[in-house]
């Protein structure tokens, strides 16, 4: 019997069009002798679509098309048995069942845990990391937090608030000027390269953060590493294992990977391919040593942000100093980094079925747990007059 996978991409995210891209790439490489496929795109608006031509992804430049043909639908819960449901008219329509759902989405709103907190309402087993890592892993301040506390090394960096910009503003320049020039404006929550510029005198860091602001609440602030290598490291597993592919060293023809780069074909290569397009050398050109440096401490960033399934964690090597430093992880990586597995001898399509089956096996290692009791303390309440003396905590 097949699994029912639904995977589900889009949402209301900056991220919208790539998570369309990376989507469309993992449903052409599962395998279907071992999958039912069922696509589950959320359009800009929140609003739930499935079909068949969900998978072409020509259907994107139609929008008009997409929702008069796609059915909408929303995700319940009926007989410990998930199902696509079709609320329109009077009666609730089951469209499809899924067994287990595969988030494939990138960027605020979806990646950050808001889905998968969703998710985990509802029940249903479902690939990649849980509401925590996910929310850790969007975050850039309190993923640095963290990482201070497992000492994994981070650039100099400071951050603050929207509002804290606009009634603090000289002292808030005066720890960026400590930081020293040029320095790298990102907001605290996108990914992609989104909104991400660097200053290098104070009227450029003026604009550069205003920028920031239209996209977030929270900005980080930091020290440009000029004399750098950029490397990445994908690692799939769980808390109790980890595994790292091939490095990659990434190319950009900006002054860090854009998201022109990224996504638009900005350097040599032409359209899109999603991240599986950008330049890059594989294996990254660097010692068998850092190597292996950077895949243990990638191991180490896994664990220490609760992380599953698939995720790749971003890299700046100080050429100069001989250092490196933890730029970003990406909880769900665009092409979810599947170019990095194949020379590690791992095709797309195993990549799909190993985590596919680390969330099964962590479904099902939950599901051990207890996570409520069977008495109620509110049987012998009455009313009130019953609760006296009862301390809630």
């Amino acid at each position: 019997m097949k699994i029912k996978v639904g995977v589900i991409f889009g949402g209301e995210t900056v991220e919208h069009e790539v998570s369309i891209i990376s989507a469309i790439q993992a449903i052409n490489n599962m395998d279907r002798n071992k999958y039912d496929i069922i696509p589950i795109y959320i359009g800009k608006d929140r609003t739930w679509y499935t079909g068949k031509m969900l998978e072409d992804i020509n259907i994107y430049k139609d929008m008009d098309l997409l929702k008069r043909y796609a059915k909408k639908v929303t995700l319940c819960k009926k007989d410990n048995t998930y199902f696509l449901v079709n609320t329109k008219g009077l009666f609730r329509k089951d469209v499809a069942e899924l067994d287990v759902a595969f988030p494939i989405v990138h960027g605020i709103n979806v990646e950050d845990g808001t889905l998968q907190g969703y998710l985990d309402t509802i029940g249903i087993p479902y690939v990649g990391s849980r509401v925590l890592g996910a929310a850790l892993g969007q975050d850039k301040v309190v993923m640095k937090q963290v990482f201070a506390a497992e000492d994994i090394p981070v650039v100099p960096y400071t951050w603050f608030y929207d509002t804290e910009y606009y009634t603090s503003k000289e002292e808030i320049e005066k720890k960026i000027k400590k930081l020293g020039y040029p320095v790298i404006i990102k907001p605290a929550n996108l990914g992609s390269s989104v909104g991400i510029s660097i200053a290098r005198t104070e009227d450029e860091l003026e604009k550069s953060i205003e920028e920031a602001i239209e996209y977030d609440t929270k900005i980080v602030v930091e020290k440009v590493i000029e004399n750098m290598t950029e490397v990445n490291c994908s690692v799939l597993g769980n808390y109790q294992s980890q595994q790292t592919g091939v490095l990659e060293e990434v190319m950009g023809a900006d002054e860090f990977l854009s998201y022109q780069d990224k996504y638009l074909g900005g350097g040599k290569t032409k359209g899109s391919k999603g991240m599986a397009s950008t330049n890059r050398v594989i294996p990254a050109r660097i010692s068998d040593d850092l190597t292996k440096e950077i895949k243990e401490t990638s191991k180490k960033v896994f664990r220490a942000l609760n992380l599953s399934g698939v995720c790749r964690i971003d890299y700046i090597i100080d050429k100069k100093n001989n250092k490196f430093y933890v730029n970003e992880p990406n909880t769900i990586p665009g092409s979810l980094s599947f170019y990095l597995w194949e020379p590690a001898g791992k095709p797309y399509n195993e990549l799909l079925d190993d985590m596919i089956n680390i969330a099964i096996k962590d479904f099902k290692n939950r599901s051990s747990k207890t996570y409520s009791f069977e008495t109620n303390i509110l049987s012998n309440c009455n009313g009130l007059k019953g609760s006296k003396g009862m301390k809630v905590n």
